[in-house]
């Protein structure tokens, strides 16, 4: 008797269409099969072409099935019509809903802009809101940023243009050492893992710091549980260790760091711990070749980094001079930090010499010549197999920014940023520091603010403060208690909005800002505040605008509701003007599109924002005549020019649709997205792909593509000079200076 084993369909068919599209479940932006079976989506796997994930995907990526399916979704714009808090709403019309917006907010731009604070969450389209912001004309915009990673951030770009995460990644071929800080396995999710499992297979040795040994820490070769808030001392301990064993990159640091600058060093000298400089504002340097000074790009210049000068009776001295002698002194030894990091000074040593053995023993050439920003020609490329890679685990402290500045130093004087196997950067950075905006504060009635919200203050003279010294912004950053904010202080709103401190608001319009993510943990609170009443009775927060896709916490306490689609039932855009998918060998940027339509009566905030623009009378979204420049968030993903040739998206420009990051709009931009999976790559030249700050084919690269105007190569911070600003202010210096306390 003969038995026949039936057979098994191991995949089995599960749609009749794949629509290919971009993840919105976390930050990573993975590409994305949807599985569409009779016009509802069926099942969600990744992207085996995508460059961000390689069709890897995790399960909050395939749960995202739920998003349309949830029962909690918003179908409709509605009213408060019972106290906040009560959940009591009655359904209203879209033109009513966008009517009572603007007769809300269309008197305040004419008359106080300052009193609508416009404030989103992780909406990944900061470059489009932040826009409409500017165009109405008030100063309190921002996003989260101000409550995640911005110590991580403002660290990175003041110290080297450029930070981790969405700024830069490892070399995960070439690097045999790597290092992790406080880093969770759900926020660097895929790209990560990937990277690590590369390593891995190529032999790498990989260091986890972290208090707790989860996730990535548990498949570390060594764990260094750290007692938290003290990385900066152990990061700091590792350094002079390495600078006691002259373990440093000096040609490295004496070409492309701010080591060799010249320093006042005079403690009577108003101009004390500031930067030597030409008549033309260039740090100064003194050449090697002829002993005198010159500036730090000249052409052929080889900077000195044990140079001392005198200018009559000032003397000056290199930053790396002043490193050494901070940093070698005993309070920064094994010995002085091990009890406070929890980490024996015997560890510290060997983890020191561990670093200095991969960078410096096992350091590389690749054959690839290459010119740097000073006409020098190198005929190889310089690898040093050592990164690093950080989040909120050291930046999330009062301390988090020096801490941030210190981890970069140590990268920075191993010679291993942008060096082949160390930490690389992603297009459109890095960018020097004068490079990003600075924050704007210069608010006019019926006019657009004079320049962007968000940026990086170069000295006291920076800040958003009055006459008076009080804030310009409702969140009080960029003042004397948060100089530093780059991203603006989005859970400040609230509690200052609702103690009336800086000033009193009128209207507040969140989105997807849901309470639970932006009240520093204190939902009852918050609670309280947006339903307290002042002595007549009236709510102390007039008006709450909140858009979100879902009846989330902050719903309810909201008076006007506008209800937003899923990431699947909209266009987006991640764009390389905002936080693009960049991978360190190329630049690319990505798209959402409607796989599905809304089954209820839902807009995309976005679309909301361009309406609202129009019947604002916003400039950049009506034309001279008072007509809409953009139908809506697609039209403008598509007509909008930032500047002249390049829009949000850097792929298939131009008539033709062969444009790359430069060309007049396509018409048929989009379609070519999706015929494209949803994405768009450009990978760089070869010989442009590493010291991406001082290679010249780089520079260049990047003002063809449009990453650029011109081309800006600069130093790396060693020594920032805009803190020092600050210090000197604090010490009674200058014009600029903080409160008597």
């Amino acid at each position: 008797m003969t038995h026949h084993q039936p057979a098994i369909e191991t995949s089995p068919k599960v749609s009749d269409e794949i629509r290919k599209t971009t993840c919105y479940m976390c930050a990573c932006r993975c590409g994305i099969n949807v599985h569409m079976k009779d016009g509802k989506v069926a099942y969600i796997e990744g992207n085996r072409d995508h460059p961000v994930n390689k069709g890897v995907l995790c399960a909050k990526g395939s749960s995202g099935i739920m998003q349309v399916n949830a029962p909690s979704r918003l179908k409709n714009p509605k009213l408060r019509v019972g106290p906040r808090g009560s959940g009591e709403f009655k359904d209203i019309s879209w033109e009513e809903a966008l009517t009572i917006a603007t007769d809300w907010m269309k008197p305040l731009r004419e008359t106080a802009p300052e009193k609508l604070a416009f404030f989103t969450g992780r909406d990944q389209s900061q470059s489009f809101t932040g826009m409409w912001a500017q165009a109405y004309g008030t100063p309190n915009y921002a996003a989260h940023g101000g409550f995640c990673s911005v110590n991580m951030a403002a660290g990175g770009i003041y110290t080297m243009g450029g930070a981790f995460w969405e700024f830069g990644q490892p070399d995960w071929d070439r690097a045999k050492l790597f290092m992790i800080f406080g880093v969770a396995e759900d926020h660097d999710s895929n790209p990560i893992k990937m990277g690590i499992g590369r390593l891995k297979a190529n032999g790498g040795k990989i260091y986890g710091v972290n208090p707790i040994r989860s996730g990535y820490n548990a498949v570390a070769d060594e764990w260094v549980g750290i007692t938290p808030g003290t990385d900066g001392l152990f990061i700091l301990a590792l350094v002079h260790e390495l600078l006691k064993a002259g373990k440093v990159d000096l040609n490295y640091l004496a070409q492309f760091t701010n080591s060799p600058v010249l320093v006042n060093d005079d403690p009577k000298s108003d101009d004390y711990g500031l930067f030597l400089r030409n008549k033309s504002g260039k740090m100064q340097v003194i050449d090697r070749k002829t002993g005198k000074l010159a500036a730090f790009d000249k052409k052929g210049v080889k900077p000195d980094l044990a140079a001392t000068h005198k200018i009559g009776k000032t003397p000056y001295r290199t930053v790396f001079q002043l490193m050494a002698e901070k940093y070698l002194s005993d309070e920064y030894s094994p010995d002085a930090v091990a009890e406070r990091c929890g980490i024996s000074a015997g560890r510290i040593r060997a983890i020191a010499a561990d670093i200095a053995r991969v960078a410096f023993d096992e350091a590389f050439e690749l054959d690839i010549p290459w010119t740097d920003f000073r006409g020098d020609k190198h005929k190889t490329m310089q690898g040093r197999p050592v990164a690093f890679h950080s989040m909120r685990g050291i930046s999330a402290h009062s301390n988090g920014f020096q801490t941030a500045r210190a981890l970069h130093m140590l990268q920075i004087i191993l010679g291993s940023v942008e060096a082949p196997g160390g930490f690389r950067f992603k297009p459109p950075y890095p960018k020097p520091v004068e490079g990003h905006p600075k924050p704007h504060f210069g608010v006019t009635p019926g006019k657009p603010l004079n320049g962007p919200h968000l940026g990086y203050p170069q000295g006291p003279e920076d800040l958003g403060l009055k006459e008076d010294g009080t804030a310009v912004r409702i969140d009080k950053a960029f003042t004397w208690e948060n100089p530093l904010s780059a991203h603006g202080l989005m859970h400040m709103v609230i509690s200052n909005a609702h103690a009336g401190d800086p000033y009193k608001i009128d209207t507040l319009f969140m989105f997807m800002a849901n309470m639970s993510w932006n009240s520093s943990m204190n939902t009852s609170g918050v609670m309280d505040m947006l339903t307290d009443k002042d002595e007549d009775g009236e709510y102390v927060i007039p008006r709450i605008i909140y858009s979100d896709a879902y009846s989330s916490e902050m719903v309810a306490y909201a008076d006007l509701i506008l209800p937003d689609t899923t990431y699947l039932e909209r266009h987006d855009c991640i764009s390389l003007l905002d936080r693009p998918i960049c991978e360190a060998d190329a630049m690319a940027d990505s798209i959402r599109w409607p796989v599905i339509e809304p089954d209820r009566d839902v807009r995309g905030f976005q679309s909301v924002l361009i309406d609202l623009g129009v019947r604002l009378g916003l400039p950049g979204f009506v034309d001279a005549k008072g007509e809409a420049i953009y139908k809506d968030y697609a039209d403008y993903i598509v007509n909008h020019e930032r500047r002249p040739g390049v829009g949000p998206l850097a792929g298939f420009r131009g008539k033709d649709g062969k444009g790359v990051g430069r060309g007049e709009p396509n018409p048929n931009q989009l379609q070519a997205y999706i015929d494209n999976g949803g994405f768009f790559e450009a990978h760089i030249p070869e010989n442009a792909a590493y010291f991406k700050p001082w290679n010249a084919a780089y520079q260049k690269w990047a003002v063809e593509v449009g990453l650029f105007d011109h081309e800006q190569p600069y130093l790396f911070s060693i020594y920032s000079e805009p803190l020092r600003k600050f210090q000197r202010a604090a010490e009674g210096i200058g014009e600029h200076q903080p409160p008597e306390h």
